[in-house]
């Protein structure tokens, strides 16, 4: 028996700033099935000033997005989830086809993406501030507000799954946001950048920026108008993001050096290990 080999989904290719595709100044790059070796498609590659400009882009759009009536905020992640959930064998498709999880696995992964928006979305609406008694018949009113410009660097493992996690809550919060995914796994992130596009998110509100990881992330660690980096990736990388950072003083949220390792001791049965 012989089944037919499913190809990739017209999709863009081009880096997504201020609310427009466009192409990087770089060149391309090509993105591999792991599976077969084939080149499913090249992603454009863009340079030091297209990231600048999406810092720019997420900084202007930041009071506006910020100052958003919580409903219409609210209703658009709603509405990103929802398509999500509504393309959920496209989106899994292209997760298989660049990354090489099963299918089965990329539909659960997707559907976490739809789970994690529509919870961020109702987490936005409990920002729960306090009063706090003080002496002389004062009170310190104690407010949460969004940070700002969030700079994100996601990886390969989970090239869908760990976009939303990260800019989800950020988006929910009221910030704006510059994403760099896995250089291997571009395609996942643009699919999801598509479906904020649909979804009516704003421009400038979420960024995607495709290059040189070590560029893009000097660029946001030594920017002064991204207040928050985010970064899962090695532990050695992890270091020099934190050095850079600290010239600005930002906050910083860094998951670092998970291999996931197994141990297999001698009486494991080692086919179903494997």
């Amino acid at each position: 028996m012989t089944t037919k080999r499913q190809t990739l989904p017209e999709m863009h290719t081009d880096l997504f700033i201020n609310g427009k595709w466009e192409k990087g100044s770089k060149g391309m790059r090509p993105v591999i099935n792991p599976a077969t070796g084939e080149t499913l498609t090249e992603v454009s590659k863009g340079d030091k000033a297209a990231f600048e400009r999406a810092i720019e882009a997420a900084k202007e759009a930041f009071p506006v997005w910020s100052s958003m009536e919580l409903h219409e905020r609210v209703k658009i992640l709603h509405r990103a989830a929802d398509l999500i959930e509504e393309n959920a064998d496209k989106l899994a498709l292209i997760m298989t086809l660049e990354q090489g999880k099963p299918l089965a696995e990329s539909k659960g992964e997707i559907q976490t993406n739809v789970d994690n928006l529509h919870w961020n979305a109702e987490e936005a609406r409990r920002i729960y501030g306090e009063t706090i008694p003080a002496p002389n018949n004062h009170k310190y009113e104690v407010r949460k507000q969004p940070v700002g410009v969030v700079g994100a660097i996601t990886p390969w493992n989970f090239p869908s799954n760990m976009i939303v996690r990260k800019i989800g809550p950020a988006l929910a919060a009221g910030c704006t946001v510059v994403l760099k995914p896995a250089g291997n796994t571009p395609l996942s992130a643009i699919a999801i950048f598509e479906i904020f596009e649909e979804a009516g998110l704003p421009a400038g509100v979420a960024n995607l920026v495709m290059g040189s990881a070590s560029e893009i992330g000097a660029t946001f660690a030594e920017s002064k108008d991204v207040r928050k980096l985010t970064f899962t990736g090695s532990t050695e990388v992890g270091h020099v993001l934190y050095e850079q950072s600290g010239k600005t003083l930002k906050k910083i949220s860094l998951e670092l050096g998970g291999h996931a390792p197994f141990i297999v001791f001698k009486d494991a049965p080692i086919s179903e290990t494997v």
